[in-house]
């Protein structure tokens, strides 16, 4: 390219994602990391021109993720999630808009409770996004996380440490560490996996090739990991009030099915994300 200017710098990278089914999205994070510019200053500087170390490093990114659909976020080492910076890899789920819906109603709902001896633990916590903005927006309540990935536990572990944010981590199967060590909790929180394994030929291949299928397949039409959630419940943390879950658009009735099995007494909502899918699983106990 003779030009390095900013903008046709995003245009070249723009046409070639749009030509091979990519999302146009990606140029924009991209050339803002390489750039070191955030989103305000980025688009100030249109007209300025892109450096020769800038534009290779850009354009072999651009191009890798075009041939193998590798995720913007592994390219860059992070996502934004609730207004702040986590660190992602190839070990954790890439943060996702829905996540953030569900974060965002569950301090909505904890809002209206008093934190004073409060205990929430995030299932599967992953990258440690739940678990680290409940943590920092409900300073006062006790956060535990567990996940099962030793090395997921590594980068929950490191994103809580940049700030400060006060979560225990145990490592194992969902509810199991805590279950073996006494410990108690007021409310579950959890985005297990939940996409059955029927429907992986169908998933893209940034999701698929990329996010550990730990985090992202279920058995029994991608319900086994919530069942087995619930029944931990049910058997050995009784104390717990309110259980809140990220679900599959289409896995609504069934999982109301199954919770009512296992909690017939139990109240249950059903929340919508923003494209108005059903999203969040609200059980009251």
């Amino acid at each position: 390219m003779n030009d390095l200017k900013q903008f046709n710098v995003l245009s070249w990278a723009h046409t070639l994602l749009e030509t091979n089914g990519r999302e146009e999205g990606v140029a924009e994070m991209l050339l803002q990391h390489h750039l070191e510019m955030n989103r305000t200053t980025f688009y100030m500087h249109m007209r300025e021109e892109v450096s020769t170390d800038v534009w290779v490093s850009f354009k072999r990114d651009i191009e890798h993720h075009v041939a193998t659909g590798i995720p913007v976020q592994h390219l860059i080492g992070y996502e934004y999630f609730y207004g702040r910076k986590f660190y992602v890899n190839e070990h954790v789920l890439v943060p996702r808009m829905e996540t953030e819906e569900l974060v965002l109603y569950v301090l909505q709902q904890i809002g209206k409770k008093s934190l004073q001896d409060l205990s929430i633990v995030d299932v599967g916590t992953g990258s440690g996004i739940i678990s680290t903005t409940l943590a920092l927006e409900l300073p006062e309540a006790a956060l535990l996380a567990t996940d099962i990935s030793k090395d997921a536990l590594k980068i929950a572990k490191q994103n809580a440490a940049n700030y400060k944010a006060d979560v225990t981590f145990y490592e194992g199967n969902f509810l199991q560490p805590l279950i073996d060590n006494g410990n108690k909790a007021d409310i579950v929180v959890s985005n297990p996996p939940y996409i059955s394994w029927r429907d992986e030929p169908n998933l893209s291949d940034t999701v698929k090739n990329f996010d550990p299928a730990l985090a992202l397949f279920a058995d029994e039409d991608g319900l086994a990991a919530y069942k087995m959630i619930l029944e931990q419940i049910s058997n050995h943390m009784k104390q717990v009030k309110q259980i809140y879950f990220e679900i599959g658009y289409n896995q609504k009735s069934a999982l109301i099915h199954v919770a009512k099995q296992i909690f017939p007494n139990c109240e249950i909502k059903c929340i919508q994300d923003i494209n108005e899918k059903d999203r969040i699983i609200a059980i009251s106990l």
